[in-house]
């Protein structure tokens, strides 16, 4: 079984408590997991607007999850989104090598802010 790298963002209704919140993410974690999924990264966005209103709401909780995994499993991950009335929206994208790289870059703070500038 090859494990392919893959990255998953799903937008949470923002009527959700916060910890019914924690319990969505909690499932699709978990689903990951059970399946056979190596979670490599996991970052909660939190609540931020939308550039759009989706069922007539203009906010939601973001949350994305960087994973391994066998490719059979996005199939029944996004059936779980479908069928979890509490997402609103979902993307899962896999990864090429340099997606990759660039994440683990992202994430030790190499990329995205500019190097601050120290006054002499």
């Amino acid at each position: 079984m090859q494990l392919k790298n893959y990255e998953t963002v799903f937008i949470l209704t923002p009527v959700l408590s916060e910890q019914q919140t924690k319990d969505a993410v909690e499932k699709f974690k978990k689903l990951l997991v059970d399946n056979g999924a190596q979670i490599v990264h996991d970052d909660a966005w939190g609540l931020r607007k939308l550039a759009y209103p989706i069922q007539n709401k203009h906010t939601g909780f973001y949350q994305i999850f960087e994973f391994a995994a066998d490719p059979q499993l996005i199939a029944k991950l996004e059936l779980e989104y479908k069928r979890d009335e509490r997402v609103i929206r979902f993307l899962t994208t896999a990864l090429d090598k340099h997606a990759v790289l660039y994440n683990e870059k992202k994430r030790k703070g190499l990329v995205g802010r500019k190097p601050e500038k120290t006054e002499a």
